[in-house]
C-alpha cells in the first residue's frame, strides 16, 4: 500500500512569491550587501534567465549580486519553487524518497538538496554556550560484553539468552586458545 500523494504545489506556488519570500527572511531590515554589509545597495534590474530574480548593485563596494548570491540557494538549477517546497516537505518530515516523489525528481537530486539546506541551517545556528549551573544525567550504555568470553560467563551473565550465548562463545574460546588444546 502506498501513501497517497500530496497536492501538487509546484504548480500553485509561483516564482515572485519565492523571492519574496527569500528576500524577506535574509534581509528583514532592508537588502545589504553581501561583500561588504553596506546597506547603500539600488535595484539593478533583473536575471534573463529568472525575471523574479532581482538583481543588485552595492554602492559601497561597486559589486553586483541578486536575491539567491551567497545563500545555498545559489548555483543551482533547479527552480527556486522547487527548493522553497523541498524545504516545506522537510519540515514536514518527509524521507527523500517521498520529497523525490512529490517533486518529481530523482532522489540523488533530493538528496544534494536536502544536504545543502541542512547545511544551510546548520550553518545560520547560533552556537550554544551553557553557563551557570548545568545538570548532567548521567547515561550508561552497555555495547555488549566486553572481555574474553569466559570471563565474562564468569562474571555472571549465566541468565537468559545473553548468558547461554556467553557460555556457548566461552566453551569455544577456550578449545581454540586453552593451551592444552594445542
Amino acid at each position: 500500500m502506498t501513501a497517497p500523494d500530496l497536492v501538487n504545489l509546484s504548480a500553485v506556488i509561483d516564482d515572485a512569491r519565492c523571492f519574496a519570500l527569500v528576500r524577506q527572511h535574509r534581509w528583514p531590515e532592508g537588502v545589504c550587501c553581501p561583500a561588504c554589509g553596506s546597506g547603500f545597495v539600488v535595484r539593478d534590474g533583473f536575471d534573463e534567465t529568472q525575471p523574479r530574480r532581482q538583481r543588485y548593485r552595492c554602492k559601497g563596494c561597486a559589486g553586483r549580486f541578486d536575491d539567491l548570491t551567497g545563500t545555498v540557494l545559489a548555483g543551482h538549477h533547479q527552480p527556486l519553487r522547487v527548493w522553497v517546497l523541498c524545504l516545506y516537505f522537510m519540515g514536514l518530515n518527509l524521507s527523500n524518497r517521498q520529497i523525490a516523489r512529490e517533486l518529481g525528481l530523482d532522489g540523488s537530486d533530493v538528496q544534494a538538496m536536502t544536504e545543502a539546506l541542512r547545511g544551510g541551517l546548520v550553518a545560520k545556528a547560533v552556537p550554544v554556550r551553557l553557563e551557570g549551573d548545568v545538570e548532567i544525567d548521567e547515561v550508561y550504555v552497555v555495547a555488549g560484553h566486553k572481555g574474553p568470553p569466559a570471563a565474562v560467563a564468569k562474571r555472571g551473565a549465566s541468565d537468559g539468552a545473553a548468558g547461554w550465548r556467553a557460555r556457548r562463545a566461552g566453551a569455544r574460546w577456550r578449545r581454540t586458545n586453552h593451551p592444552s588444546s594445542a
